[in-house]
């Protein structure tokens, strides 16, 4: 895959935008920008994206539950975002829905977002990749807990296909974590144990633009305000008054040699998974030591103009509305809605 220095959005032909037709499929979709008692941020988040699709010039529709797809006539193209919809990996069944319709969508395949998501899976690819890994074990529902096989003075325990560090512990001995392994049994999640890596969470953002291959934009970090403290579900929604921040506490990589270590970690990783239009890959980064762990991939990720990937491609004078244009030009066209040549480049 090619190195580029720089990124290069696409924009999507005016002609295009005239006869296109596009779903935003998202549970907040239709809401009015306000903050959702249980989701927090997403609600603004999903507001925030179809308001700058309109703003691109596209013909939106809003929709916000499954059946939608069956009565998506007349949809050229589909943003499923409908995550978290209250089963248990429920991100794979709208890609899955409209794979069988033959009605094209931004993302990565189903077969591909189901690896993706199951973290286990996803570090097994990382290591055989070649990529650094924590230590790790599943622990699958309908198999009993056995003894991690590796030794770590603390571990994280949470959902194999967790977000948004919804159900995630940080524990200092393992009968503290197979309790917390048997609570997420119970409420029907597979488990991941892994060694724990002192934090700095690392979020290296890969997007489509104006070709083929994945463009790699500037990593993004966070550094806890308390070491060994992980950022909450609560905190990364917004849930609670003292954590309803305008934007989270990132900061651009500027460490040349971490930015390569992470560039090529990426470009491994993205050989396996590649195209899923838009996705980051997760970091743990210790200062002191200098390791390097890859956590977990996300693709279809929040594309919220205050999360990483935005704020990434804002430090290359890359506007929200650009990148997200670039990204859905990309999936158009490499699904053949628009005709590649027909492609602009953003001035």
């Amino acid at each position: 895959m090619l190195d580029r220095p720089e990124f290069t959005p696409a924009k999507i032909p005016e002609a295009d935008k005239a006869r296109l037709r596009i779903m935003l499929l998202a549970k907040h979709a239709d809401s009015d920008g306000a903050p959702d008692p249980v989701d927090g941020n997403h609600a603004i988040y999903h507001h925030e994206l179809r308001t700058t699709l309109e703003s691109i010039g596209l013909d939106v529709v809003a929709a916000n539950d499954f059946s939608a797809i069956d009565k998506a006539s007349g949809v050229d193209f589909v943003l499923t975002l409908l995550n978290r919809a209250g089963f248990q990996n429920s991100e794979m069944l709208a890609p899955l829905m409209l794979t069988r319709g033959a009605i094209p969508f931004l993302g990565a395949s189903p077969i591909l977002r189901g690896l993706a998501d199951d973290k286990h899976l996803a570090k097994v690819v990382a290591r055989a990749s070649g990529v650094p890994t924590p230590d790790w074990m599943v622990c699958r529902i309908g198999r009993a807990i056995v003894d991690p096989t590796f030794r770590a003075e603390r571990l994280v325990v949470k959902p194999n296909a967790s977000s948004a560090s919804w159900g995630v512990k940080i524990l200092d001995s393992w009968a503290e974590g197979r309790r917390h392994a048997e609570h997420l049994h119970m409420l029907g999640h597979d488990v991941l144990v892994e060694a724990y890596h002192p934090l700095v969470d690392v979020a290296a953002p890969v997007v489509g633009g104006a070709g083929r291959e994945p463009w790699f934009l500037p990593p993004m970090s966070h550094k806890p305000e308390i070491e060994g403290e992980l950022r909450s579900y609560e905190e990364k929604r917004a849930l609670t008054p003292t954590l309803a921040r305008d934007a989270d506490p990132l900061h651009v990589v500027d460490d040349p040699i971490l930015v390569a270590r992470l560039k090529t970690h990426s470009r491994a990783l993205s050989r396996e998974l590649w195209p899923f239009d838009y996705g980051r890959f997760e970091f743990r980064y210790d200062e002191r030591s200098g390791d390097l762990a890859f956590m977990e991939v996300n693709l279809s990720c929040n594309l919220w103009s205050r999360k990483s990937v935005s704020r990434s491609a804002a430090s290359l004078g890359v506007g929200h509305a650009a990148l997200v244009e670039s990204i859905v030009a990309h999936s158009l066209m490499r699904q053949g809605v628009i005709a590649r040549d027909a492609v602009e480049i953003a001035a």
